[in-house]
């Protein structure tokens, strides 16, 4: 089946800020944008950042193998080394990790290296990678 882009837009307290983040930090070209809103190119994908400083919020969490995962996240599921690779640039930028990079689900199906992190306006980031891609829906 071909992959298509999502389309994905949150809230964030400070357009600068995000364009620092995505734009900089995860080097995502920046696309359109108005004084209310920023796209961003993460991966092919289009996210876009709307100020809106009132529905910024942590997120509530739900424990998976372990770790308490942010319910409300987004990200991208990458080849492992380019996995790898931002995970030591995000380590090297000083990136407060809400769960450290690992791999979760050692020998089963699924088994993925996972790491989440939070922008600047507490939206969680979830990038992760499978050890066999084909197991992304494997039950």
């Amino acid at each position: 089946m071909p992959q298509h882009p999502f389309h994905l837009a949150f809230p964030v307290h400070d357009l600068a800020a995000a364009r620092a983040f995505y734009g900089g930090l995860l080097g995502c070209p920046e696309g359109r944008s108005s004084p209310e809103w920023v796209d961003f190119d993460l991966y092919g994908h289009q996210v876009v950042a709307h100020l809106a400083p009132d529905e910024t919020r942590a997120a509530a969490t739900s424990a998976v193998d372990g770790d308490n995962v942010p319910v409300r996240h987004f990200g991208v599921v990458l080849p492992m080394p380019d996995w790898e690779a931002l995970a030591e640039r995000l380590s090297a930028a000083g990136t407060r990790f809400i769960i450290e990079p690992h791999v979760r689900f050692k020998g089963q199906v699924g088994e993925q290296a996972t790491m989440f992190f939070l922008d600047p306006s507490g939206n969680a980031l979830e990038f992760k990678a499978f050890k066999d891609m084909a197991s992304l829906f494997a039950r």
